[in-house]
């Protein structure tokens, strides 16, 4: 009874551990390029992949409003900034979205087949724990890839924490999107593997429903398409 019990108060102690936003690219402030998340008061993180919440976890769905657009060069790299650090173990993950014709980052909603995987970190093996490179980071970069074609995107960050992803709908996902004008592109490839959010994932998925602390040493399957390559 002792030994449940232990277990019992450290689950309930992880499950209430810090949560966190991903709020800004280094150099802007608060919300100023990124669309103001629902969780920007409580830092709490979507659990339901098939809810309009997986895809930008916006306060007000829609469009950017009165978010600004951040210029990126292609090829160049941005960092988002985590408040507080990144606590939780778990996959990190970033996705872009070409903005349509007739729209900007402002007005495109993001709805539609139309994001592709740019970023994905993969876990180191101890035993048979993971270990991820992303947990206790404040900052994280990616690179933006330099064979896009010049225009206006929006680039997505998302970080799924895994330590209660053992039952389905575990996963914790903290995601927010930033508004991007990329330009210096050469044009040479058009990203494909495009899915939609929701959409992208199930609840059952490998790579969200799994136990990270005694998965045998089997490898991780991440969830979503293949990361785009130049």
């Amino acid at each position: 009874m002792l030994f449940k019990a232990s277990l019992l108060l450290l689950a309930t102690a992880v499950d209430a551990a810090p949560h966190y936003i991903f709020g800004n690219l280094k150099g802007t402030q608060d919300w100023q390029v990124v669309r103001m998340t629902a969780n920007h008061y409580s830092n709490a993180p979507v659990t339901d992949v098939t809810s309009e919440a997986i895809r930008c976890y916006q306060n007000t769905p829609g469009g950017g409003g009165s978010t600004s657009t951040y210029k990126a060069r292609a090829g160049g790299t941005i960092t988002w900034t985590a408040n507080p650090n990144i606590y939780h173990p778990g996959a990190l993950s970033a996705y872009m979205a070409k903005v349509p014709a007739g729209q900007t980052a402002a007005t495109f909603d993001g709805a539609g087949a139309v994001w592709f995987k740019v970023y994905q970190d993969m876990p180191t093996s101890s035993g048979s724990q993971m270990n991820w490179p992303s947990q206790n980071k404040a900052t994280v970069d990616f690179k933006v890839p330099q064979c896009l074609a010049d225009g206006d995107y929006l680039f997505r960050i998302e970080h799924v924490a895994l330590h209660s992803a053992a039952k389905e709908n575990g996963a914790q996902f903290y995601i927010s999107c930033a508004q991007l004008t990329v330009d210096g592109g050469s044009g040479a490839k058009t990203p494909t593997d495009l899915v939609s959010f929701p959409g992208a994932y199930k609840p059952t998925d490998p790579g969200l429903m799994i136990n990270i602390y005694s998965n045998g040493g089997k490898a991780y399957t991440p969830a979503g398409p293949a990361v785009f390559k130049c």
